[in-house]
């Protein structure tokens, strides 16, 4: 398992604070990568996120949205951005990955290899990268996947 690179977000929204992988050392972490126009994120990446941080909002794990625009960047604002977490009703903190630099390729998307959207990433409590998943995953699958990943011995 690699270590996980740190979040690179411009803003935050649904948090008081920004959020660093540092500070959440010790809990396990679920990063969702996702774009406001992908219709797979949609239809399902994004409102699975939500129910997984409403399904384990008592557990030490810590769910994070990040919008991660490697197209149509002149549509995908942060005020359209706000209006979309809004209507979709997302109650999970969300940031917003920073603008590549000469390249269209966001800062965190390129730290992790993604290869689009949606993208779910579990982050073990030691800050180790337990899953990547790229498209659409069952409920089911990264439920399981979390479960096993919070039932484990802490200091593994």
């Amino acid at each position: 398992m690699a270590p996980a690179p740190e979040i690179a977000a411009s803003r935050w929204f649904n948090t008081g604070e920004p959020l660093s992988l540092a500070a959440l050392r010790g809990r396990p972490v679920l990063l969702h990568a996702f774009q406001m126009l992908c219709p797979g994120c949609v239809s399902h990446g994004t409102p699975q996120t939500q129910r997984a941080f409403e399904l384990f909002r008592h557990s030490d794990l810590q769910v994070i949205g990040l919008h991660t625009v490697f197209e149509h960047h002149a549509a995908m604002t942060e005020v359209a951005l706000e209006a979309f977490i809004h209507e979709y009703r997302l109650t999970f903190p969300i940031g917003v990955d920073e603008a590549g630099d000469g390249t269209p390729i966001p800062v965190t998307m390129q730290r992790y290899g993604m290869q689009g959207t949606p993208t779910s990433i579990l982050i073990g409590r030691d800050g180790n990268i337990v899953h990547h998943g790229f498209g659409q995953q069952s409920d089911m699958a990264l439920g399981a996947i979390i479960a096993a990943e919070l039932a484990a011995p802490h200091g593994r």
